[in-house]
């Protein structure tokens, strides 16, 4: 089969999923123009931003299009390519698109509070603080990876670290131009994407050479200023200009694909148990943010929901987003099942799933004229572009869960007012994370927290929509599956951890469970008082 019918198949999924489920989803919500947002009612210039609909887009895309999706359907190409294709499709439009797109208004509607808000008011507060406990944990180990990842790109290639700084200026300029110069959005997005070419040239000339742990602490000193700058000045206009990068390369990989109209050569399924493990649940883990991602749900409900400008703007912003990421590890999927087995295994051993995906749309966009290692470079270049917008919006993401936990104690002052305390908070753990090794310990875990995270999402806006009486279905469904798949996970993570016998792990593990099974009853209670009421009432 022609890698070209599979991508014809995804574009028109993921294109008809957009115009009817996502209309639908509008509707379901009531999304309404005349009742201004948070950006406007909470505007201070500093994290509550009234944002142009394209801005914002490319800050949110690229804060939650990092590697993971195109990491995820790589590995979980062992389990045949159709098994990955269905469920990256049906998943980002019936359960990851809704999973961001109903984060976003549930934040919205609760002042552009954290997720960690919205369970406070229907759940309880000691509710609020678990969540919020759990979901920092989360960011926080993302953090460490993630800046212990950049490094690394940055040791490797050095001309990559300097055209990423070079390029803050760019960004910096772009903000001042558009929010203080009023310079017309669409002049000031030709200059910076022309100083965005200007900033690799240079990179290239002048390549910043630094030890490893060096850039590791330079870069969690521009988290923090990253983390605590007005949103307008440095991390928006970064992300917007770095989602060009990832625009085309999306639109580089479909003609390459369409033109290079590469054989599938991998089998369609290839047995339920795999090296992996078994296809139920570790698939789904897997795959992650191809698919849904509780991570994503920070970032509607943590920076996206503070600069949404209307409310329907969150359908292109959340929904739109998710979809595109679906297209993404479409592609990257792909990428994996055009190679030989031998050739996949072999790449896979020595440079991981990223050299599969910058290897195969090298190979794609070689055959429009363009050379394969200028075609590979790019690839690389954009997605450690997108990692470093992850660990910048990671951070900030951090710094409003910390600040939101001690809302309403005695230490707020200090803990909750100051932006500043918490954001050092973060990046401390972070740091030592990352400089002890504890990290790669913690992150097999990483898969199982994420879509956990994802399923007290949509558990937390189910509960929302059912106190107002509105029905939850298309919520209720998406999570009740994302709940098996994830405890289920974690009881297979917990029996392998107790084999080989890592104690740390299952105690994490079995901390996880404790977390789900504790929010899940407090949840279960509320329901039951909502449908007493309701009885009652009728």
């Amino acid at each position: 089969m022609s890698a070209s019918i599979l991508l014809i198949i995804s574009l028109l999924a993921l294109g008809t999923g957009y115009l009817i489920y996502g209309r639908s989803l509008s509707r379901r919500y009531e999304l309404n123009d005349s009742q201004p947002t948070p950006a406007h009612t909470h505007k201070d210039g500093v994290d509550y931003v009234p944002t142009k609909l394209p801005v914002l887009l490319g800050h949110h895309f690229s804060s939650i299009a990092g590697a993971a999706p195109i990491i995820g359907p790589i590995v979980a190409a062992v389990f045949g390519w159709v098994a990955v294709a269905v469920w990256i499709l049906l998943g980002s439009i019936f359960i990851g698109g809704v999973h961001d797109f109903s984060a976003l208004v549930a934040s919205v509607r609760h002042g552009g509070k954290t997720i960690g808000e919205v369970i406070e008011e229907h759940v309880g507060t000691a509710g609020k603080r678990l969540f919020l406990a759990f979901a920092w944990f989360l960011v926080v180990l993302v953090i460490a990876v993630f800046a212990h990842a950049v490094a690394n790109v940055f040791v490797k290639v050095p001309s990559t670290a300097s055209s990423s700084f070079f390029f803050i200026f760019v960004a910096m300029a772009f903000g001042m131009s558009i929010y203080r110069w009023k310079i017309p959005l669409w002049i000031s997005s030709i200059i910076g994407l022309v100083l965005l070419v200007v900033c690799v040239i240079l990179g290239l000339q002048v390549p910043f050479i630094l030890s490893f742990n060096t850039w590791k602490i330079i870069l969690f000193i521009y988290a923090f200023f990253a983390a605590t700058m007005p949103v307008w000045i440095l991390l928006q206009p970064r992300d917007y200009l770095s989602s060009f990068l990832l625009y085309t390369l999306l639109i580089a990989g479909v003609v390459g694909i369409f033109y290079a109209s590469p054989k599938i050569v991998a089998p369609a399924f290839t047995e339920f148990q795999t090296d992996l493990g078994t296809m139920f649940p570790i698939l789904f883990v897997t795959v992650a943010c191809g698919a849904i991602s509780g991570f994503h749900s920070l970032v509607s409900a943590g920076t996206t929901a503070k600069q949404l400008n209307k409310e329907t703007d969150a359908r292109p912003i959340a929904y739109g987003s998710m979809l595109i990421e679906g297209l993404l590890s479409i592609i990257a999927l792909i990428t994996a099942v055009t190679i030989l087995n031998s050739d996949y295994e072999g790449i896979m051993k020595e440079g991981g799933p990223i050299a599969v995906f910058s290897a195969g749309i090298g190979s794609f966009i070689s055959r429009l004229g363009i050379p394969e290692d200028a075609g590979v470079t790019f690839a690389a270049l954009a997605i450690s572009a997108f990692a470093l917008t992850t660990l910048d919006t990671a951070t900030r993401l951090g710094r409003f869960m910390f600040q939101e936990y001690f809302e309403g104690t005695k230490a707020q002052k200090l803990m909750s007012d100051n932006r500043y305390v918490g954001t050092v908070a973060t990046i401390a753990c972070a740091t030592y994370l990352t400089f002890t090794g504890t990290r790669d310990a913690l992150w097999p875990l990483f898969g199982s927290a994420n879509q956990l995270l994802a399923s007290l999402t949509l558990l937390a806006v189910t509960i929302w929509l059912s106190k107002l009486g509105k029905k939850n279905n298309f919520l209720k469904i998406p999570m009740i599956f994302m709940f098996c798949v994830t405890i289920t996970a974690l009881g297979f993570m917990v029996y392998k951890n107790i084999i080989s016998g890592d104690i740390p792990l299952v105690i994490l593990s079995l901390v996880l469970l404790g977390v789900a099974i504790i929010l899940v009853s407090r949840a279960k209670a509320v329901s039951s008082q909502i449908k007493s009421a309701k009885e009652t009432k009728f």
